[in-house]
């Protein structure tokens, strides 16, 4: 039976290997920066795992046998120095090609094959955070531990089933009271946070259940449970529909004429307490080499979302959000990289704008001892349209400059500092943020 190497590079992504998003430079010379192989190429190939013809080419669609995919494999599995992400890479392989390296005489047991099946990582952090409004002479502390566990299932060569399963105690609660009755304070919460079976194919990717969805890289960072389902290589269309959490979230709107200080209207604050909103949502991305970049559209249906639509005389109350969000980032080289979005929520009659621009210098790599980064980043992230933000140093409804570090002090720990300095745009107070956190990995 014969696979071409291309084929089996796909199986080797498919099967859950770790990637960076920019690989290391390539040495073959036809394969070029924007052929859909090029970073497991080139990446593959700086580990040693792959090493091509004499005359610096690849001939990455010429038929190879399983037997000489196995060789490579074999060299793979013979290095002790290789990365996490690259053993991970190595293992999955081996249980895939194990009879033709059991012929090759590099023993591979059934037992070994069936165990790879499930994978199970996860991690256990301390996250400390100080929210201060400095014009009302407030402040917010807070102390967190989260152990996590993240196993992934293989069905089949084409789905998987993974999950998300967080366990979190408030230190500021200095007890271990759990209890199951709804609406009982706890202070140590133990939830299943995602479960989605996931099957991938060629240019073709589905995911059913409980999962984050396109954007959560930017404002929408939250899980809801539904189905997804993207299609292409390099320009790809996503599409999802289904029902998303919008527990304690707020919005806010102008109400009245009436004038607060010199300009500012009467601000009226709202929390959305449906239990779920209607959720569907579409996105066009774009990924060559060092450039990766989006367009997405979001729309959330839920009561109490109340914004003011002003028609003249009438105003109109809308409890639709619909959200535009432009999103791009672009790698220099190893270390310098810039990244931004801008969103606009286009019911809202306030807070309707979200934007961020961020740079970042080289980064930790849990798996690599003494690897540190930093950043530096503007935001801007409007009530009415950061619903759901990842971010940490500035929060939703709040807008200033964030500067970060990480560092990997050992390997498989990362220690993170992120500090925020701006306004609150509700209430134009100034406002500051500290963020720091030691996760460790396994």
């Amino acid at each position: 039976m014969k696979k071409t190497l291309v084929s089996a590079l796909t199986t080797a992504l498919v099967v859950g290997a770790a990637s960076t998003t920019f690989a290391a430079a390539n040495p073959f010379s036809d394969v070029p920066a924007d052929h859909w192989a090029y970073d497991a190429v080139s990446q593959l190939a700086a580990d040693g795992v792959i090493e091509g013809y004499g005359d610096t080419t690849f001939r990455g669609n010429q038929n190879i046998t399983r037997y000489e995919m196995a060789q490579m494999i074999a060299k793979a599995m013979a290095k002790s120095d290789v990365s996490a992400a690259d053993k991970a890479l190595i293992d999955k392989l081996a249980a895939e090609f194990s009879d033709e390296l059991n012929n090759l005489g590099v023993r591979v047991s059934n037992l070994e094959r069936n165990a790879d099946m499930v994978k199970w990582n996860g991690k256990a952090e301390y996250t400390y955070t100080s929210n201060r409004d400095k014009d009302a002479s407030t402040k917010a502390n807070d102390d967190q531990l989260l152990f996590r566990l993240e196993p992934s299932a293989e069905v089949n060569s084409h789905w998987h089933v993974n999950a998300r399963l967080d366990a979190s105690t408030d230190l500021q609660q200095d007890n271990a009271d759990v209890t199951g009755k709804h609406g009982s304070s706890q202070d140590t919460d133990v939830k299943l946070k995602r479960i989605w079976a996931q099957g991938n194919y060629n240019n073709f990717q589905v995911k059913l259940g409980k999962f984050a969805q396109i954007d959560d890289d930017s404002i929408f960072d939250t899980t809801f449970s539904g189905a997804e389902v993207k299609f292409g290589n390099k320009v790809t269309f996503t599409a999802g529909a289904g029902r998303l959490d919008t527990d304690d979230y707020v919005t806010t709107h102008k109400v009245g004429t009436g004038v607060m200080g010199a300009d500012q209207k009467e601000i009226k604050a709202d929390v959305v307490d449906d239990d779920a909103a209607n959720y569907q949502y579409a996105g066009l991305g774009y990924a060559n080499g060092k450039f990766v970049g989006g367009v997405d559209y979001h729309h959330l249906n839920a009561d109490n979302f109340d914004y003011v639509v002003d028609k003249g005389a009438k105003s109109n109350i809308e409890d639709n959000a619909n959200i535009w969000l432009v999103k791009a980032a672009y790698q220099f080289d190893k270390t310098n990289g810039l990244n931004g979005f801008y969103a606009n929520n286009t019911s809202a009659d306030d807070f309707d704008k979200a934007w961020s621009v961020e740079y970042d210098y080289k980064g930790a790599e849990a798996e690599n001892k003494g690897t540190w980064g930093m950043w530096a980043a503007y935001r801007n992230l409007g009530y009415n349209t950061a619903l759901f933000s990842t971010y940490d140093a500035l929060l939703q409804g709040q807008k200033g400059w964030e500067v970060g570090a990480n560092y990997a002090p050992f390997k498989n720990v990362v220690a993170t500092l992120r500090y925020g300095n701006g306004k609150e745009t509700w209430t134009n107070d100034k406002i500051e943020n500290l963020f720091g956190r030691v996760e460790f990995f396994f």
